[in-house]
């Protein structure tokens, strides 16, 4: 299958790897786009782009680009969406039901969603909406088997809106508990502190998936406190309360099984290496690149024809 992939040029996230997972199963042309060349997609694909050539058309582009060129995206055939953000469609925040309107203007394009439930709910609103989760780097991030001298961290963002849950959970958590919250650079900084830390508290406090720092905390040795998503999501991914996470739902029931694992450090132990061995089984790049393409191969839904006005601008590239 010949697929054109196109990416974001300029990200936080370093995802070389996932789209190395892609290319290894497909026949792939690659391409990063800039800011200024999602701007205007119609002018790069005017320019760069001749449709005939792709079995598939892969977006993994920023979200707020899209929702303003759905016009010309209309025209783009054979076209898959491949979204990390979507959850945003279904809690409080500036995007709440964006992505719901945006894909009922493009029925048939088929969208790979990084949540269970998302996609779940996205099919009874009628979209063809498949899930394949997160994962993490593989060639970045691995058990060191270093001494952990963090008992209980958390590292990443709190800033955005739709971070807010998290930020309320994790100061509620640092009011009655030693709690370490930092960021680091990405890469080989990032590996070291997670490799530090015995006790990795996920706070996805709200978005009804597991976010990309789980699958990272677990690759690298920590025990994973993670937010419980719902048996659903859960059982998709393979996640067992205490035998390779730990789940909770508030601030108590954290600190009671913490309790239990301080008093029982060979539990702990198990826990982080069974969590570690899914990880590094399931959820590495190369691994969730492949299902993306499996994702992807199927039949797409016919493409509704287009309007003439839509014609005329397809010809005249306007």
């Amino acid at each position: 299958m010949k697929v054109l992939f196109l990416v974001q040029k300029e990200q936080r996230a370093i995802l070389d790897r996932l789209y190395e997972g892609v290319a290894a199963s497909c026949d792939c042309d690659l391409r990063w786009l800039t800011s200024e060349q999602q701007r205007d997609l119609r002018g790069y694909f005017r320019r760069e782009v001749d449709v005939t050539r792709y079995d598939r058309i892969i977006f993994f582009l920023r979200f707020k680009q899209e929702i303003r060129q759905v016009g010309f995206i209309r025209t783009i055939p054979n076209l898959v969406i491949l979204e990390h953000d979507a959850y945003q469609n279904y809690i409080p925040c500036k995007y709440t039901g964006k992505f719901s309107a945006h894909y009922r203007k493009l029925p048939w394009v088929r969208v790979i969603s990084s949540g269970f439930m998302v996609s779940e709910r996205l099919r009874q609103e009628g979209f063809d909406a498949v899930f394949v989760p997160k994962g993490y780097d593989q060639s970045l991030l691995a058990d060191q088997g270093r001494e952990r001298d963090i008992e209980l961290a958390f590292v990443g963002s709190t800033n955005s809106v739709a971070y807010s849950g998290r930020k309320a959970l994790l100061d509620e958590l640092g009011r009655v508990e030693q709690l370490v919250v930092t960021r680091t650079k990405s890469g080989e900084e990032y590996c070291d502190t997670l490799n530090r830390i015995r006790f990795f508290v996920s706070a996805d406090v709200g978005m009804g998936e597991y976010m990309i720092k789980n699958f990272e905390a677990m690759a690298c040795g920590c025990v994973l406190l993670a937010f419980d998503q719902g048996d659903a999501e859960n059982r998709a991914l393979g996640l067992e309360d205490m035998d390779n996470v730990v789940l909770y739902n508030d601030i108590p029931q954290l600190q009671k099984k913490l309790a239990i694992l301080r008093a029982d450090p060979e539990l702990a132990a198990r826990i982080a290496q069974s969590g570690r061995n899914l990880a590094t089984s399931r959820f590495g790049f190369a691994a969730i690149g492949e299902r993306i393409i499996q994702a992807s191969t199927p039949a797409l839904r016919e493409r509704a024809p287009l309007s003439w006005l839509e014609r005329l601008r397809a010809v005249l590239g306007f």
